[in-house]
């Protein structure tokens, strides 16, 4: 006699992305393909969900309907920012025995990772046999173990546009502008603004990632000498950039936290208001306006990479495969092959290596002076974005008399 399938959970967590339904619908998919795969509960806002019991059925679901919420941004089934309590745990076991659940997935970033992991731990000590399963997702690229993660190419093509945007607005009316973009500890998505770029004059002319010490006074020299060759200056702000003391900078100008312990970074405009006064108070530069991208980034429509949705379905579908292959816990996590080409694998990982913690660009990715990026980031993230608008310019040859 055949044993008796066991019913799966997934749910969706952390800030949404273009593409992290495609890993949604890979996963429940490549479930509904199963044999030892009952009942599939889709929880509402991540495990927030889990304690209220708000269920929907996605094997009622149409194929047609599922394959239209995949390439649609944001998160399908709502998402939350929760850490959850020993207390929630065990409300969480009593809840996934009641609906008979073996399989939890999990889709989001490093403290969506951390849950899964917390969850996973818990459900050893209880004797709950449970397997844990967490779906990389995050704009921000600063997952560890992977080499880039669903959501970033996308956010970075928007990102990479929007400056392509700002570049021809500032060129048409010069002046200054700060555009300040995503991304906390790392500053992958802030370094996209360069991708763009095509002739010698093109912005952004300047870019700040939190990788490297800010200082105001080097700033400021900064946006003049580049003002005084150009008579303009466009520029590309992290929204975690830091001081010489690893103190954010937006962190000194609000008290917010979330449940993890993150600052709210992206809440105000209050860091490029910043940045623009001082240009202004320290300058005779008398045009100066800055721009916080805030949400835009994460689930604007038409704006997504192929390659970037292609694998996040893929690893949705990987990490229902790992678990069915007898896998008890894990990460699926996007290794880049070597050579010239670009390839990737799809990897399980254990959970403990990609909770909680963050990667950050590597050094070499970055110039000396701490205020562009080098050849190096284009040749990296240039394949995962894809193609980004051609942009015409006038030959500009001076009319006879």
């Amino acid at each position: 006699m055949a044993a008796k399938a066991g019913n799966m959970m997934i749910a969706q967590s952390g800030g949404p992305s273009m593409v992290i339904n495609q890993s949604l619908v890979g996963a429940v998919l490549t479930a509904r393909a199963s044999k030892e795969i009952g009942r599939i509960y889709g929880s509402m806002h991540g495990i927030k969900g889990i304690l209220n019991e708000d269920f929907i059925n996605l094997r009622k679901e149409t194929v047609a309907t599922l394959e239209s919420v995949a390439p649609s941004p944001s998160s399908a089934l709502g998402s939350v920012r929760q850490k959850p309590t020993p207390k929630d745990c065990t409300k969480i076991f009593e809840i996934l025995k009641k609906y008979k659940v073996e399989y939890f997935f999990y889709a989001g970033g490093n403290d969506s990772a951390e849950t899964t992991y917390i969850i996973q731990e818990e459900a050893k000590a209880a004797g709950y046999p449970l397997k844990c399963f967490h779906i990389p997702k995050t704009i921000d690229n600063d997952l560890k173990e992977n080499d880039h993660t669903p959501g970033f190419g996308s956010a970075a093509k928007f990102v990479a546009c929007s400056l392509q945007g700002l570049n021809l607005d500032n060129r048409a009316l010069p002046g200054v502008h700060v555009s300040v973009i995503m991304g906390r500890h790392a500053g992958f998505l802030t370094a996209a603004a360069a991708l763009g770029r095509v002739h010698e004059d093109d912005g952004p002319h300047l870019i700040y990632l939190p990788e490297k010490p800010f200082a105001m006074s080097r700033f400021v020299a900064d946006v003049k000498r580049v003002y005084k060759k150009y008579g303009r200056c466009l520029i590309a702000v992290s929204e975690g950039i830091a001081d010489n003391k690893g103190v954010s900078i937006a962190a000194q100008l609000s008290n917010e936290v979330d449940s993890h312990g993150n600052a709210q970074l992206s809440g105000t405009g209050a860091l490029g208001d910043l940045l623009a006064n001082e240009i202004k108070a320290k300058s005779k530069i008398e045009r100066v306006r800055a721009d916080t991208f805030g949400y835009l980034q994460r689930s604007f429509p038409g704006m997504v990479s192929d390659v970037d949705s292609a694998e996040a379905r893929k690893v949705g579908e990987t990490a229902v495969k790992e678990a069915l292959s007898g896998a008890k816990s894990g990460s699926i996590a996007i290794k880049r092959k070597p050579g010239k080409k670009y390839k990737v694998s799809f990897v399980r990982v254990p959970l403990r290596k990609v909770a909680k913690f963050t990667s950050h660009v590597p050094l070499k990715y970055i110039n000396k002076a701490g205020n562009d990026v080098t050849q190096a980031f284009i040749d990296y993230a240039a394949p995962i974005v894809g193609k980004l608008p051609k942009i015409g310019r006038l030959k500009a040859v001076p009319a006879g008399k």
